[in-house]
């Protein structure tokens, strides 16, 4: 049994075949844990050349995706899988809010999640009327939607229990629950050392208190150098 079901709205469905056949992804497709449904959009287009944008109302440079083009597809997607119910929808935008992993594990909760990818100058405003979430990889503008949506699709996968070899890798990582969503400690393996460069002693001596205290500490010095935004939002208690 399909434990999460997701489809990919893109103009480019080529750009996810290698992504849906290798690594973990492929991995979790290959166990019945994730069935990844790719939508072309240009059937859905308008005109001899199946058009998916036009002229923004207005004036101003680029060319935005038509409404009516996307929600055809939206639609066309729940109507597949109607038998299982709708499709939670995330439109991929850097307007959306910050993904964050407590984003990533919100969607590996949901059965059915489709992403909506952009091109060109971005969508037509009405197109948020028909979303559920609006979501951004980060504060910078791709050319495309696809290779953010690709980095959600893979970070909340492998949240999905399952999809992991070690169920325990995802609980002391970084942003995770157990390091309080900071950062995770340092971590060394052989040669144990290398050009002058050594493992701390307290990793070696067995002591396994010893070494949660350490790398307690380790993780929360690292996140205060590196990260004190994340410092700062511990302290008020919303990680």
């Amino acid at each position: 049994m399909i434990v999460q079901r997701i489809a990919v709205i893109t103009l480019f469905p080529e750009l996810f075949e290698a992504f849906g056949s290798t690594s973990l992804v492929g991995r979790a497709m290959e166990a019945g844990l994730l069935s990844l449904h790719l939508e072309a959009l240009r059937p859905y287009g308008l005109g001899k050349h199946l058009s998916v944008d036009d002229t923004p109302y207005g004036g101003g440079s680029g060319m935005l995706m038509r409404v009516d083009c996307l929600v055809a597809a939206l639609e066309a997607v729940d109507a597949q899988f109607v038998s299982e119910g709708p499709f939670h929808r995330v439109l991929v935008t850097p307007q959306g809010a910050p993904f964050k992993q407590s984003a990533a594990l919100a969607l590996s909760q949901k059965p059915r999640i489709v992403y909506v990818c952009g091109r060109y100058e971005g969508f037509d405003e009405r197109v948020r009327q028909f979303v559920h979430q609006e979501i951004s990889l980060g504060d910078f503008v791709l050319t495309g939607g696809e290779v953010a949506a690709m980095a959600m699709i893979e970070a909340s996968a492998r949240l999905i229990p399952g999809v992991l070899g070690n169920e325990s890798s995802a609980c002391e990582e970084s942003f995770s629950e157990a390091q309080q969503g900071g950062l995770e400690y340092p971590q060394y393996t052989r040669p144990v050392e290398f050009r002058g460069l050594g493992v701390p002693e307290v990793l070696k001596s067995g002591d396994h208190a010893k070494i949660a205290e350490y790398r307690r500490m380790q993780a929360a010095e690292r996140t205060a150098v590196r990260r004190a935004d994340l410092v700062s939002v511990q302290s008020k208690g919303k990680l």
